[in-house]
């Protein structure tokens, strides 16, 4: 028996597989322990047939778009994390990267990383531009200009590549929600790991916006996460794991990765009153749609 403090290094076990297949709408396979075969046929052993690997920084999705060039079942979104954009400006140590505080680049070396992802979004196996938007809880005033310029910038390039545009937004629903209406939201738009209330939700499914579940629907003091997933339209809802981050109880703290996506979709059929085929089925077909695989 492991030790309580080792437990959290260890693997949650396999749930029982889900009979009809689904997708997880977000992960990112190059922060998970194994390789990403293994991940990929653990996975696919309960059900998850389809992943979207997410990049943060210019490597990530560089690595992103490469990992979907060499699986079929694999498919690459590419961007600037909120928070590396002031990094890049800044030199800020806050910043996404694990490379940790480099010197300021200033708005040309931005400029020069977006050029990189706008060119890595036209190609064929990158299906989404993200993850990009704004975070408030872990960039300060400083920081928002960069935010908001880069956030920007993947609208244009999501739009102009006809890929979907996929937002991280932390404590900052007003403010992605208003440059959104601004600069017009892609054809097909994803809140990923959504985490609006159930008001919000509802300003989405009038603007035609995918909403993202992850594991921390399931944690207990989440009730504002499923009263927004219990008014979300069921066409507009995917499912995600945010791996290796989020992990589903009861397994919270443990290591997160796409295989523990059936413990989320049953907790969500839930909470949607559905059986969990029904959601699976509608689950695989938004996530098909938005990321237009």
């Amino acid at each position: 028996m492991p030790s309580q403090a080792s437990d959290k290094h260890v693997p949650p076990p396999l749930p029982e597989p889900l009979l009809v297949s689904v997708a997880d709408s977000h992960t990112h396979l190059d922060m998970q322990s194994g390789t990403v075969e293994e991940a990929l046929v653990k996975a696919a052993s309960v059900g998850v047939t389809t992943v979207v690997q997410v990049g943060c920084d210019v490597n990530g999705s560089r690595w992103a778009a490469e990992t979907a060039a060499a699986h079929d079942c694999v498919h690459a979104a590419v961007a600037l994390h909120p928070n590396e954009a002031p990094r890049i400006v800044h030199g800020d140590p806050d910043g996404w990267s694990r490379q940790g505080a480099r010197e300021p680049g200033g708005d040309t070396a931005l400029d020069e990383a977006l050029a990189e992802i706008d060119r890595l979004a036209a190609l064929p196996h990158v299906k989404g531009v993200g993850e990009t938007g704004l975070d408030h809880f872990r960039t300060g005033p400083e920081g928002k200009a960069a935010q908001e310029r880069s956030f920007r910038a993947h609208i244009e390039i999501a739009k102009r590549h006809g890929k979907a545009l996929v937002i991280h937004d932390r404590e900052a629903h007003a403010d992605v929600l208003r440059i959104l209406k601004e600069e017009g939201a892609p054809e097909r738009t994803v809140f990923h790991c959504y985490s609006g209330d159930a008001a919000m939700a509802e300003v989405c499914a009038r603007g035609g916006y995918f909403m993202s579940f992850a594991g921390n629907v399931t944690f207990k003091n989440a009730q504002p996460l499923r009263d927004a997933l219990a008014v979300a339209p069921l066409e507009l809802v995917l499912v995600e794991t945010d791996a290796p981050f989020l992990t589903p109880a009861p397994y919270r703290g443990r290591p997160n990765a796409p295989y523990l996506i059936p413990v989320t979709v049953r907790a969500m059929a839930a909470v949607k009153g559905v059986g969990e085929d029904v959601l699976a089925a509608a689950l695989a077909e938004n996530t098909a749609r938005a990321f237009d695989y």
